[in-house]
């Protein structure tokens, strides 16, 4: 199992949080598209490391069109010499529409199109030849030498896709390089879900288990007292916040507390955001987030999900603890 870290802080400090994971051996570095967008702090985060794999967990795909996706994701394969993981998700309806104003369809449809689409304009910018694709959702055929950037050391990017449901778990089975699981989850989910509706996806695109990794997003709590206790803060506001979602709703139905989930998503629906994390029961703690000592973290990690995930990412302290 590989280790990896997250990061979700300032520009300014991204070079030098690289640097510190490089050093402490973490194989990749993650950063989501929550406040800020995630290729500005990839870039520095290149500049500040030399081995360090640099990804997207996740940049927002349906709000963006694979063109504009292309461009950014190229540019930092570039710069980084082919360090580059592009995990992209689908976002929930609400965002992409209300947030970010672009339209919503059948988002496994339209994730699926966005994948082809990528490699499509991936394989024009590196070979030169004709830009010809129309999907169901994107058609992209225009390409002239002016607006291709040309072809670049290392072009094969890996792509993977966010995913919660079994419908999107079975995409990233049958399209993309590897799925990138979610921190609100636990490992009852990961066996009766996920992973089954992955190889579902495997079997339909006659892939192999192999062909797709499987990172695994893990809640930490670890520190000294003080610590512990601000962590454990964090995954119950993040437990609260996640569990509140229609769209998340199985992975508490799974351990028993399908009806935390009604009384969170009645919670949200007034806008009761500060008495959400009270609700939540130390069982539920147990089974969404990893608790041990900080040197013996990755041990624990090993033990619980060793046989489920091909790498995983230490959250929400990360590095940084």
């Amino acid at each position: 199992m590989l280790f990896d870290a997250v990061f979700d802080g300032d520009l300014e400090t991204a070079p030098e949080l690289a640097r510190r994971a490089e050093e402490r051996g973490f194989d990749c570095l993650w950063v989501p598209e929550s406040k800020h967008d995630p290729f500005l702090s990839l870039l520095r985060a290149a500049e500040g490391s030399q081995k360090l794999g640099l990804g997207t967990a996740i940049a927002v795909a349906l709000a963006r069109n694979p063109m504009s996706m292309a461009y950014p994701a190229w540019d930092l394969q570039r710069f980084s010499q082919g360090r580059l993981w592009l995990g992209l998700g689908s976002q929930v309806k609400a965002h992409i529409t209300r947030r970010f104003s672009m339209p919503w369809d059948k988002p496994i449809e339209q994730m699926r199109d966005y994948i082809a689409a990528l490699r499509a304009i991936f394989h024009a910018f590196q070979s030169g030849e004709p830009l010809r694709y129309e999907g169901t959702h994107y058609r992209h055929t225009l390409m002239t030498p002016f607006f291709n950037p040309g072809p670049i050391a290392h072009p094969s990017i890996p792509i993977g896709v966010a995913a919660v449901g079994p419908k999107m778990s079975e995409l990233a089975g049958e399209a993309a390089d590897f799925l990138s699981g979610h921190p609100f989850t636990n490992r009852a989910y990961v066996e009766k879900v996920t992973l089954p509706s992955m190889q579902a996806g495997l079997r339909k695109a006659g892939r192999e288990r192999n062909q797709v990794q499987v990172l695994g997003n893990v809640f930490v709590i670890t520190g000294d007292e003080a610590t512990q206790k601000l962590l454990e803060r964090r995954v119950r506001e993040s437990i609260a916040f996640y569990g509140s979602t229609p769209a998340y709703a199985e992975v508490l139905e799974v351990i028993g507390h399908g009806e935390l989930h009604r009384e969170l998503h009645r919670l949200s629906r007034e806008g009761r955001w500060a008495e959400m994390a009270k609700l939540i029961p130390e069982d539920v703690v147990a089974c969404c987030s990893v608790r041990a000592a900080p040197e013996k973290i990755q041990d624990e990690v090993q033990r619980l999900y060793g046989d489920l995930y091909d790498r995983v990412v230490l959250a929400p302290c990360g590095i940084e603890s």
